[in-house]
């Protein structure tokens, strides 16, 4: 009977997180901890709640918990590393990690946290290469790139950095940080004479060319007709597009990913609902990174059709 309480008081805590309502789980993960007090589910999920709440010392302690109920649990020894991490415990997350990712060679985030504490601790070559080895793993890793990018660019490596930069945003468009990055790297080549002419110039995805309008100039209906209907119909399949957008997020990507976080809450789901649940959430994020490309097109075209009006 202890272990169907524990059971159902996980069950709880887990729809609790999938609610939001994290403080509530914590407190059924500690009515669990103390029926069973060596369960390194029940840790596990206690220091995935504590993380959430960020409470962080707490997390650490439950997930180094679970590394000594269950040594082979490679996430635990991740997860640990990339508190101690966040805690600015950088020599304590470094053993953490390997371990996790020698226990698991296929954790990107393993390899990523790595990076992060090497970047730190003012190890750039090796936090070159740990991050090297979360894109080769996770090849859509798009903050690794980026990590990358800025050490090349500290590091006056400006080719480097560009191409990292633009890998970045090849996965995620439109990403400001990114653009930004790119667009100082382009100006440091200019400033050290390391540009070439035959290099694609920077775009940042907020540049305008508001100072291109006349404030006087008039709209002539008759003149301009087709551009305005132009301008008016791709303005209304943008707000289409935009809205379908919402609604898949909402509908479909939000409820796959607290599924997902529900299942990976505790080692103890069978393996045949966990991939029937991966599937479902790679099937809804690959229909909301469809639209969302649809959705960049659109908006494109309002654009260029503004373009034709201003020109015309």
């Amino acid at each position: 009977m202890a272990k169907e309480t524990v059971d159902n008081l996980c069950q709880k805590a887990q729809q609790a997180v999938a609610q939001g309502k994290n403080e509530q789980a914590r407190q059924y993960f500690q009515q669990a901890l103390g029926l069973v007090s060596d369960n390194p589910d029940v840790h596990y999920g206690m220091a995935t709640v504590c993380f959430l709440l960020n409470d962080l010392p707490s997390s650490a302690y439950h997930f180094k918990e679970v590394t000594r109920l269950d040594p082979q649990r490679a996430g635990a020894y991740i997860n640990l590393g990339a508190v101690y991490n966040r805690l600015e415990q950088y020599d304590d997350a470094i053993p953490f990690l390997r371990r996790g990712i020698q226990l698991d060679m296929n954790r990107a985030e393993g390899y990523y946290n790595l990076g992060l504490v090497y970047r730190r601790k003012g190890q750039l070559d090796m936090a070159i290469q740990a991050y090297r080895e979360a894109v080769r793993v996770n090849p859509r890793m798009a903050d690794a790139h980026f990590n990358i990018a800025n050490i090349y660019l500290e590091n006056g490596q400006y080719r480097s950095a560009m191409s990292h930069y633009r890998q970045a945003l090849e996965i995620r468009p439109n990403w400001e940080k990114a653009y930004r990055g790119l667009k100082q790297t382009e100006q440091s080549m200019v400033e050290h004479g390391d540009h070439h002419p035959d290099t694609p110039p920077v775009e940042t995805p907020r540049e305008t060319r508001a100072a291109a309008l006349d404030p006087n100039r008039l709209v002539d209906p008759e003149a301009h007709g087709n551009v305005l209907r132009a301008v008016h119909q791709c303005s209304v399949e943008a707000q289409e597009r935009g809205l379908t957008f919402l609604t898949t997020l909402e509908e479909e990507v939000e409820p796959a990913i607290k599924e997902l976080s529900i299942l990976l809450l505790t080692a103890s789901t069978s393996p045949v609902a966990l991939e029937s649940c991966l599937v479902k959430f790679e099937a809804s994020v690959n229909k909301f990174l469809s639209l969302q490309e649809d959705l960049q097109d659109r908006v494109q075209k309002v654009c260029e059709s503004g373009e034709q009006l201003i020109q015309s």
